[in-house]
């Protein structure tokens, strides 16, 4: 009993709201119990003004509209139906002051107390909306309209009784009354709209959080995926794949990694890698290339994926120069001393998405294997190139010799070792 009487209250407090409902569903309903509360002081606060001035009039209607008021508001707070609760409520609201009006005599004895039936379409505007609250209105009038209809054709009957109320205490109560009516209409009115604006203001942080969600959201996939794949990813379910005919792309492979993590915690290992790998991130959103993934210990970034890349062969032997220098010079990064093979290679690839759950951006083709595996076959801090990326270069790079390798599927192959940025006068330099 105890756990269901408190379950009762819990209801009564919060206006019978659902976790469920809607931002609009809690608002007529906190609306309609504000309303139910405010009717139902009023009609005991109005008869006990009465007696205070004078009449005494019958305290059965008051009485019979409290009673209405609770079973109304206790069958809506046992099987929360809600849409018979607002229909019987604003029903109440409407007739009774009618009946109120009819039992005490005329507009002027009862001091204009029909006043109270515009609750009724003013709530029907709240509760249900502007095309229902039409119908309301003109119950309203028809009922106002009949009240004074028997009032005109019974007005000199009602002059030769004395009237209930005396007419000091029913000037009294046209002003309570439309000042009483005017109050609540404010009320709830302000109520309604402050409300509302409280439920603006939680959806406008809904959809502050939810822009810097997706705001979110669009870096992490920028970091993955270029920005025009990006974009067609987000716009359309289709296969992503295009074709480059020239793109340049450098694998980076780092020397004994495996030897030295060995003896590593896996936290030191990913630490370790981490540095490095979040350090040539940098130098390629320097370069302005695209990363295009980590495989283990490897890198790899590529250039003229994107529009607007002229010099991306020359962007890309920057790099390199710039990776390599940097682990040979910054032990910040590099505390294992660890050294690079690189590899670059020019030519057609093709580019896409791969799967539908954590997808990846990928490059294939044969130049892809070529920078893989001269990568492979390179020496400790050596950055070498193909032929189609050395004739791209040569007059702005510094190159050692030529020197044929075997690679594999490929037969005996020439690769050009990169020395750096050519310096005005310098002569070729020779192999060491």
């Amino acid at each position: 009993m105890t756990g269901g009487s408190t379950s009762l209250l819990d209801r009564l407090r919060t206006a019978g709201i659902d976790p469920s409902d809607s931002d609009d569903l809690r608002l007529n309903k906190s609306l309609l119990m504000f309303a139910t509360g405010l009717a139902s002081v009023a009609s005991m606060l109005w008869l006990v003004i009465y007696w205070s001035l004078g009449p005494q009039l019958s305290s059965n209607l008051p009485f019979a509209f409290q009673m209405l008021l609770a079973i109304n508001l206790a069958v809506y707070i046992k099987w929360g139906n809600f849409n018979f609760f607002r229909l019987s409520q604003l029903s109440l609201f409407l007739f009774f002051p009618f009946v109120v009006q009819w039992s005490i005599g005329n507009f002027i004895t009862a001091s204009g107390i029909t006043i109270w039936g515009l609750l009724a379409p003013v709530g029907a505007i709240l509760f249900f909306g502007v095309r229902e609250a039409f119908a309301w209105f003109i119950a309203y009038l028809f009922l106002l309209l009949m009240s004074g209809f028997f009032d005109y054709h019974l007005a000199s009957l009602e002059m030769q009784t004395k009237s209930l109320v005396p007419i000091r205490t029913a000037v009294v109560f046209f002003a309570l009354n439309f000042a009483a009516v005017s109050t609540i209409v404010f009320l709830l009115l302000r109520f309604a709209t402050i409300e509302k604006q409280r439920a603006q203001e939680r959806l406008s942080d809904a959809h502050r959080l939810l822009q810097i969600e997706q705001e979110r959201s669009e870096r992490l996939l920028l970091n993955i995926l270029p920005g025009t794949v990006a974009e067609r990813l987000k716009s359309s379910n289709q296969t992503i794949a295009d074709g480059f005919a020239d793109v340049t792309v450098m694998f980076a492979d780092i020397v004994n990694f495996t030897h030295v993590a060995e003896g590593m915690a896996p936290t030191q290992v990913f630490a370790m890698l981490n540095r490095i790998f979040s350090s040539f991130d940098e130098l390629a959103e320097k370069y302005g290339l695209e990363k295009i993934k980590t495989i283990g210990d490897a890198y790899m970034v590529a250039g003229g994926l994107n529009d607007g890349e002229v010099d991306y062969s020359d962007a890309i032997a920057d790099m390199a120069l710039a990776m390599r220098d940097l682990l040979r010079r910054d032990f910040s990064v590099n505390e294992a001393h660890l050294e690079v093979r690189i590899g670059i290679g020019t030519g057609p690839v093709v580019a896409g998405v791969v799967g539908k759950k954590k997808f990846i951006y990928d490059l294939w083709g044969d130049t892809v294997n070529i920078a893989s595996r001269i990568t492979s076959e390179g020496v400790p801090g050596m950055i070498q190139v193909d032929t189609t990326t050395w004739r791209r270069l040569k007059d702005r790079f510094d190159f050692y010799e030529p020197q044929t390798i075997y690679l594999k599927g490929k037969g005996d192959t020439e690769v050009h070792r990169l020395v750096g940025r050519r310096q005005a006068g310098q002569q070729a330099l020779s192999p060491p």
